[in-house]
């Protein structure tokens, strides 16, 4: 007798990510109870398992949904708003005072689901997140039924949300102690960066972080001018300064890593610290090219983020994979370095594990939350199919993503949302638009 099941996807190819390099031909993938309950040929399981709903993909590929290791969701709202700027340029000249004009609890919600809309059509099913407002955050990706690591922000200095290190942490301590209970949620202390911490805030956080449990989510060495200020205020690199306080360790997930020299990326890889690799805003913000062959040759953990909207200008992991190959290769002259599996495992496993979820997400395998996506690898830029991996990396892209499922839902069918509204979106964001450009254009 057929064992009854919620959801059967017969797919071409099943990628698990666990073990290293696999690839399933016509194999399915079984869904119970919001879980993966199996993995088998096609043909077995169509014997084994009665599923209540069965998907027909046989010219796709199955893999674990993308983990965006970094991302600021709310500022799509500011999708090119300021472009072709320096990073200082960028935030003090435009995104700060911007940001001062128009962030609310509203904005935070309007963004954040925009950013989600924007992830799901591209295959992203986990995002890590850095921004004010943060409960909004966490509501709307509740909403739209994605899983979100939410960062509890702290800065020095007053803004619309909190008015100093303790209020930062007081409002973020008390929303996670509201939603610590939802399985589509974790949350991580999420200092901003080096130069908007004092050194006091810093061993708050990292008491925190270590009472509680948390990783450490924070920008760190992403540009020259950022090292500079740390010498010129505390006689130290930023990586030093922070060594010295105790932050470095498992916890932490180091945003860029881009300027960082060998005896600092030896240290991060002694202490077992994750880098959140963001190539496209490093790029962008011509902040430079982070040592990405160096750093996995060394043994530490690299997860891939996109970083927000407003610097990148697309939240699209599928262009970062490519990127990042591309980068290492070019970077260091070695074109077997970040072979394209290493780049899909920084995409989907490597960002799981730097969350502490990777018993959870980032691969298939039975018993794990089912975070599924569907490629289609029938596109005349993905045929001839020799290596559906290397296929994955350096040919799809995200518009080819048909399905997604989070926690075993179904979120996106044949590219369509089965529970966001689209058009609902598009006149929120209108409406922020209109009220924007005003000052755009002054």
């Amino acid at each position: 007798m057929p064992i009854p099941v919620d959801t059967l996807i017969e797919a071409r190819w099943i990628i698990p990510v666990e073990p290293a390099n696999q690839v399933l031909e016509d194999h399915s993938l079984v869904i119970h109870m919001g879980r993966i309950h199996d993995i088998l040929p096609t043909a077995e399981a169509r014997e084994r398992y009665s599923p209540a709903i069965r998907h027909r993909l046989h010219q796709h590929a199955l893999m674990p949904g993308l983990v965006n290791l970094h991302t600021h969701a709310p500022m799509s709202l500011l999708r090119g708003y300021a472009d072709d700027l320096s990073l200082m340029q960028w935030l003090k000249g435009h995104i700060w005072p911007a940001e001062t004009r128009h962030v609310d609890e509203e904005f935070v919600r309007d963004g954040a689901r925009l950013a989600c809309a924007e992830m799901l059509k591209g295959g992203i099913t986990c995002f890590n997140d850095m921004y004010f407002f943060p409960e909004s955050v966490a509501e709307t990706a509740l909403a739209c039924g994605m899983r979100a690591a939410i960062g509890i922000i702290v800065v020095d200095f007053p803004t619309a949300y909190a008015q100093d290190t303790d209020d930062y942490l007081h409002k973020g301590l008390s929303l996670r102690d509201r939603l610590n209970d939802e399985s589509l949620l974790s949350f991580t202390l999420a200092p901003h960066s080096p130069y908007t911490l004092n050194n006091a805030g810093f061993e708050t956080v990292i008491a925190l972080a270590e009472q509680l449990d948390l990783p450490i989510h924070l920008h760190l060495h992403e540009t020259e001018e950022e090292i500079v200020h740390s010498l010129v205020t505390y006689q130290q690199r930023p990586l030093a300064r922070l060594h010295e306080l105790g932050l470095t360790g498992p916890r932490l997930i180091a945003v860029h890593g881009v300027h960082l020299n060998l005896d600092e990326q030896t240290l991060l890889a002694e202490y077992g610290c994750h880098i959140a690799h963001c190539p496209a805003s490093n790029l962008k913000l011509a902040s430079g090219i982070a040592p990405i062959a160096s750093l996995s040759a060394l043994g530490v953990n690299i997860g891939l983020g996109t970083d927000g909207a407003a610097s990148n200008n697309k939240l699209d992991l599928f262009d970062a994979m490519r990127m990042a190959a591309l980068l290492a290769k070019g970077l260091s002259g070695d074109a077997s370095v970040l072979p394209a599996f290493t780049v899909l495992q920084m995409a989907t496993l490597n960002g799981a594990r730097a969350l502490g979820l990777s018993e959870e997400i980032g691969s298939l395998l039975p018993g794990k939350q089912a975070d599924v996506i569907a490629v289609d690898m029938s596109s005349l830029n993905t045929l001839p199919c020799y290596d559906p991996i290397a296929s994955l990396v350096y040919c799809a892209g995200r518009e080819a993503v048909s399905h997604v499922w989070v926690q075993g839902k179904l979120l996106l069918e044949h590219g369509q949302f089965t529970q966001l509204d689209e058009a609902a979106l598009r006149r929120s964001i209108h409406i922020w638009q209109n009220k924007i450009h005003p000052h755009f254009l002054s």
